[in-house]
């Protein structure tokens, strides 16, 4: 029996979560950081919360045996991914990043491309009202766009006020639609659309509807990704999956 652990927080581990489910000679755990407050279930074995740095998650693989893992967290858990695929290497472990590729400006997207946070200021002008599609994780980040009126949507209702006068939370949890997404911005007055490149056709949705609006987009590149097998699709982590059983 193989025990796989997947990390878990994506559309996609969900999708591969209940492909994995039942498979004869696997044994799955998933486990989710904690930053949803009522995570949907998963059709597998689920662990919720974080490992207590690299000493925890080292303890977590002994405990259970893990032989292989699979990454399938947000492309900006960086953090995550790097210190995974580093434990899993030095330890001559099997792991695997599932990582959905990059959205891409198409024609009528205004998008302009920064690295970090605080760079927006630069591109969102006084009085703007900007909704940010980051999450709350990401606020603090964002001290400096002081003089706009800041809209960060997230699941959860907020447990603290929002960190700076000049904004407010919305609350609400996905699937939206182009249409949906369309009549909101148009609600809201969205004038500049700041997002972190996730990838993924559920969440584009804001940018679809962003571009039949004519609002610029403030796109956040990823942050660099560990050295380490990598796939783009479920399909492609099955088949590796399926390659490493025959081997």
């Amino acid at each position: 029996m193989t025990r796989l652990l997947l990390l878990a927080g994506t559309g996609e581990a969900r999708q591969l979560a209940g492909r994995l489910a039942g498979r004869p000679g696997l044994s799955v755990t998933a486990s989710l950081a904690g930053t949803t407050r009522e995570p949907a279930d998963l059709p597998v074995p689920m662990r919720v919360g974080g490992f207590g740095g690299r000493a925890g998650f080292e303890a977590f693989l002994d405990a259970e045996g893990i032989e292989v893992v699979i990454d399938a967290t947000h492309p900006f858990a960086h953090r995550i991914s790097a210190r995974t695929a580093e434990v899993c290497r030095d330890r001559g472990l099997a792991y695997l990043q599932l990582l959905r590729p990059e959205w891409r400006p198409g024609p009528g997207d205004r998008w302009t491309f920064i690295t970090r946070e605080d760079e927006a200021a630069v591109h969102v002008p006084p009085g703007a009202t900007v909704f940010l599609a980051t999450g709350r994780q990401s606020l603090p980040d964002f001290a400096n766009l002081a003089g706009r009126d800041l809209i960060c949507r997230q699941i959860d209702p907020p447990d603290a006020p929002f960190p700076f006068g000049n904004g407010r939370y919305l609350v609400g949890r996905p699937p939206f639609s182009v249409e949906d997404e369309k009549r909101l911005f148009t609600e809201l007055g969205v004038d500049v659309l700041i997002v972190k490149n996730a990838g993924g056709a559920a969440s584009r949705t804001k940018l679809d509807a962003a571009r039949a609006l004519g609002i610029p987009v403030v796109m956040i590149r990823r942050p660099p990704q560990p050295e380490a097998a990598r796939v783009a699709t479920v399909d492609e982590a099955l088949a590796w999956l399926e390659n490493r059983e025959k081997a």
